[in-house]
């Protein structure tokens, strides 16, 4: 019996566990396309997300790009709770841009290729800096001008319109005033050893300098003095003078007790932040009853004070002098006074000038200014005065380019080009470039050339005919100079060549007098960039854009160019920038 209720009992549990499963089995045959289905959506959710992220984050990257901003080789781009990785490299006429985005175990990816557009990083065709635009000797520009200082030009035309901004206001770049009481002072011209001043200083902006303000007095009656800013040499200043105009401290402003007398300067020149420059007053003689003293101290660190002789020998001083140096405060001037008719804006009724002053202009169009009226037509005063614009490199698109030059390998001193031609790029030259005799060089990709870049007897630089739609680059360390027959430009009417000088010439020490690219007489498809120095073009040059600190025109120059400025006022043309070539999911 108890055999037997065991058995019925194991039957029992048996039938029970059977039901039970085969209930566990139905329960989850119906749960399993749920939860198939609850991934499925999760996993649509997760993917979309990646999709979003991945596809923004090359949007940045072109708008970026087409800005001008800022964009690393490689950055994270976060949307909401999503991130992507742009990674962004520099290949021929262009960059490649790839992009990947990850959520959970779902990943998408995007790609884009875009090229230069017409004007890479020139956003303007003509652009100066706070140096201004210099015209004259019958002297052409065949388009718009943007300037962040004056357009001042005689017996020349610009025949679009012309835009001259103001500088940013008055305001110490450099002082050395505390405390109010000098506790030192500096005699000079009252000895050989001792005849002039000089004070060195540091740059702290590119806004062009107006005035220099020294706290000094005088003993008897010395002369009138000279006062120049100059550039650095060796610890000492150098009588590479940048230009002020002609400009002194005159002794009747300065009296027997200390104060503060402003030497203004009559030409506005910008400086190059973070270097070194020296203010030297210049008296020319010396006189032990007739001499200056400026007040002074021991706590001014970014700079030294030196007496001595201007062009001769200095000897260091203790002090330094009490001086302000004010930059900004400038307004903008298109044309000169009294010189009525001397440069004609605009053509056939279009044409526009506009800047806080116009003087001795004839415009086609409207004149925008602040009071007056010129030609016969009133000064519209709907816009106020411009505001200055930033030029467009930077110091990443210069380090690019140079990287470019690097990974073709290196050329150790000097290179030259002669009458039976060459093709080098992408390459890096660690001396100067030399195309002459008739020579022709064949720019295959970017050129560095860390000394000067000289074509001249006959001698070209091109793009290969099938360089399509890519752009060529020469970066020059040193001035750049195109002359004497020289010619550059491209060897298709779809491409053209960039040439482009970090130089500070003629302000610098080793410029002898050079702009940082002069370009005369047969260049080509060519746009030049010299944001930290000055372009000086003449004998009938024809550019594409010019982006420099200061643009000088002179001696019967032409400069044509078809890019387009990007800005509201001007009417036409097209702006430069990027062009997408493609955008797709990988």
């Amino acid at each position: 019996m108890r055999i037997h209720h065991h058995n019925r009992g194991y039957a029992v549990i048996t039938l029970a566990v059977l039901f039970s499963a085969l209930g566990l089995i139905l329960v989850l045959g119906g749960a399993v396309p749920i939860v198939s289905h609850y991934s499925s959506i999760q996993g649509y959710g997760y993917s979309k997300q990646a999709l979003l992220a991945s596809n923004s984050g090359v949007s940045e990257a072109i708008y970026r790009l087409k800005n001008g901003m800022n964009l690393p080789s490689s950055v994270t781009i976060t949307l909401a709770t999503s991130s992507a990785v742009v990674t962004t490299t520099t290949v021929p006429g262009g960059k490649s841009i790839a992009v990947t985005s990850s959520q959970s175990s779902y990943h998408r990816n995007f790609s884009a290729s875009v090229s230069y557009g017409s004007g890479i990083a020139f956003n303007y065709g003509l652009q100066a800096g706070n140096g201004g635009v210099i015209m004259d000797g019958g002297s052409t520009i065949r388009g718009n001008v943007y300037s962040n200082g004056n357009i001042d030009a005689i017996s020349s035309t610009i025949t679009g319109s012309a835009i001259a901004a103001d500088s940013y206001p008055l305001a110490a770049d450099q002082s050395n005033s505390s405390p109010s009481t000098p506790p030192n002072s500096i005699t000079f011209r009252n000895a050989s050893a001792s005849q002039d001043f000089a004070q060195s200083f540091v740059a702290g902006t590119s806004t062009a300098i107006n005035k220099i303000r020294f706290y000094i007095r005088k003993v008897g009656a010395p002369a009138n003095a000279t006062v120049r800013i100059v550039a650095n040499n060796a610890g000492s200043p150098s009588t590479t003078e940048i230009p002020t105009g002609s400009v002194s401290l005159v002794a009747s402003s300065v009296t027997t007790s200390y104060s503060w007398v402003d030497v203004v300067f009559t030409t506005k020149p910008a400086l190059v932040p973070g270097t070194t420059y020296w203010v030297v007053i210049d008296s020319s003689s010396q006189n032990s009853n007739n001499y200056y003293v400026i007040g002074a101290n021991s706590s001014y660190a970014t700079g030294a004070a030196k007496t001595g002789a201007y062009s001769g020998s200095w000897t260091a001083n203790t002090y330094d002098g009490y001086f302000i140096l004010y930059a900004g405060g400038i307004t903008s001037t298109i044309g000169r006074a009294n010189y009525v008719g001397g440069l004609q804006i605009g053509t056939g009724g279009v044409g526009d000038a506009w800047a806080t002053n116009v003087k001795g202009t004839s415009v086609e169009g409207t004149i925008y200014c602040t009071t007056g009226s010129y030609n016969n037509k009133s000064c519209d005063t709907s816009r106020g005065s411009p505001p200055a614009v930033p030029l467009p490199f930077t110091d990443d698109n210069i380090q690019d380019w140079k990287y470019e030059a690097a990974a073709g390998g290196t050329i150790s001193g000097n290179y030259t080009v002669g009458w039976q031609g060459a093709s080098l790029g992408p390459k890096k030259i660690t001396g100067n470039l030399t195309v002459n005799g008739g020579g022709t060089l064949t720019l295959n990709g970017t050129l560095w050339v860390q000394g000067t870049v000289t074509v001249n007897g006959g001698g070209k630089i091109k793009l290969p005919s099938g360089f399509g739609d890519y752009s060529g680059t020469i970066i020059a360390d040193g001035w750049i100079n195109i002359s004497g027959g020289g010619s550059a430009g491209s060897g298709s009417s779809d491409s053209y060549l960039f040439v482009v000088s970090t130089s500070r010439c003629p302000n610098d020490i080793n410029c002898g007098g050079a702009s940082a690219i002069t370009i005369s007489g047969g260049a080509g498809a060519i746009a030049a960039n010299a944001q930290s120095g000055t372009i000086t073009l003449n004998g009938g040059a024809d550019i594409n854009a010019i982006v420099a600190n200061t643009i000088v025109i002179g001696g019967g120059g032409e400069v044509t160019y078809d890019q387009g400025l990007a800005s509201p006022e001007f009417q036409g043309g097209p702006s430069g920038g990027f062009i997408v070539n493609s955008w797709k999911e990988d």
